[in-house]
């Protein structure tokens, strides 16, 4: 799914490689709270897929933790899921909710799973996570082919930072975040806009100054290169907002919660 070069960089002792990307020590902090693991961030985003699913039943690409899934699946949709690695998915049954999620361990631009849903979608960015414009437009098809006639498809992604770029700069700080006892944190993203392949890069000090430092590769798509992937795979835009909230998008939007509608 995503490229694998140098996964060597986040493995730690007892780590599975064919966890990509979210090995077991990676899971393990994956559901720590702020930030994207806020109540009222996932609340607003199963209200938005909740509604979109209309009684029918729902399929998470790149299931993760449960952190999404399970909190749908507790309000009494039909969820199912598609997770590449075995330590994030082991931790979805723990959630409310969870245990009623089906979840089958694969690839999301192949894995096939039986019935056919009312809502597809794939949140936090995760579409990125596959770095080939070919990987990404099977991920809209194998969406396509889990949809029903008029079944949606629902992406939440950023908008690819580079107006932030001056000429000559390939970096983009997203996080600076020094701790009290003198450790802190820093996360950039630098970008290739040839190949429109980036890498999110993080660096973490202790306060004895121990270091780790590991990057993840991305593609971006912007988001009428997404409007194409959708209409080869046989969907139409039906709506697109800045975020969970539905407002609007526009110039200014540093990410998108986009819907495609399958004809």
């Amino acid at each position: 799914m995503s490229d694998q070069s140098d996964l060597s960089t986040i493995l730690a002792a007892g780590d599975d490689p064919a966890d990509g990307w979210f090995p077991e020590s990676v899971a393990a902090d994956y559901d720590n709270p702020g930030g994207a693991n806020e109540a009222a961030t996932i609340m607003a985003a199963v209200d938005v897929l909740e509604a979109l699913a209309d009684g029918g039943p729902a399929l998470e690409f790149a299931v993760g933790t449960g952190r999404i899934a399970a909190p749908l699946a507790d309000r009494g949709v039909t969820v199912s899921g598609i997770e590449l690695s075995r330590a994030m998915a082991e931790r979805v049954a723990a959630k409310p909710g969870g245990d009623r999620v089906d979840v089958t361990i694969g690839d999301m631009t192949s894995t096939r799973v039986p019935g056919d849903f009312s809502l597809a979608f794939l949140v936090f960015n995760t579409i990125s996570n596959v770095t080939s414009q070919d990987g990404q437009v099977d991920v809209f098809c194998n969406a396509a082919a889990h949809l029903r006639p008029g079944g949606l498809f629902v992406i939440e992604v950023g908008v690819p930072g580079l107006r932030q770029l001056p000429p000559g700069q390939d970096t983009v700080p997203f996080t600076v975040a020094p701790n009290a006892d003198r450790g802190g944190y820093v996360g950039f993203d630098q970008y290739d806009v040839v190949t429109q392949q980036f890498t999110s890069n993080h660096v973490s000090v202790t306060a004895d100054g121990a270091g780790r430092f590991y990057r993840i590769p991305f593609r971006y798509a912007w988001p009428a290169e997404m409007d194409l992937m959708a209409r080869i795979a046989g969907m139409r835009l039906k709506h697109r907002w800045s975020g969970w909230d539905r407002a609007e998008f526009t110039a200014d939007s540093t990410s998108h919660v986009s819907v495609w509608q399958k004809d």
